[in-house]
């Protein structure tokens, strides 16, 4: 019993001449690529307890900060801005937690619950702490150009 002969397929290359009229070749859409990231800032969410305290264990860990760190605490711009510094006033505590001043706390209107925003920028040894004012300032008009409208 003999198979059938299967007819072979032949591609036509890329400089034959095909006598038909061209049609475009339509594209299927691509998604864009995201830029990489040109920081290594490490972010965290944490919630202010009720002694002004923040607890962020991954990112103490990140910025290398043990306890009994001591810390240069100041406020800029309304942002809390921490760096290590062994002549610093305020310290990590033994359960790892930075306590934020009163006066900080109260510049920068923070309060017991508020959740704040910690960007922690390594190479720098320095923590960026972002109370919700702040993020308001920056956010919102971000916010209005996406989809019109005052969200207050």
């Amino acid at each position: 019993m003999t198979s059938p002969i299967v007819t072979p397929v032949t591609l036509r290359s890329a400089t034959s001449r095909d006598t038909r009229p061209s049609t475009a070749r339509r594209t299927l859409p691509l998604a864009p690529v995201p830029t990489p990231r040109s920081h290594t800032i490490v972010y965290g969410i944490a919630a202010i307890d009720p002694s002004g305290r923040v607890a962020d264990r991954h990112i103490l860990n990140v910025l290398r900060w043990a306890s009994g760190t001591r810390l240069d605490i100041h406020e800029d711009r309304r942002v809390v801005v921490l760096q290590a510094d062994p002549r610093g006033v305020f310290g990590i505590s033994g359960q790892g937690h930075l306590r934020l001043p009163a006066a900080v706390r109260h510049r920068c209107a923070l309060n017991t619950g508020d959740r704040v925003l910690l960007a922690a920028w390594p190479e720098q040894g320095t923590l960026f702490l972002h109370p919700p004012a702040h993020l308001d300032d920056v956010l919102v008009p971000v916010h209005m150009s996406l989809v019109g409208g005052d969200p207050r």
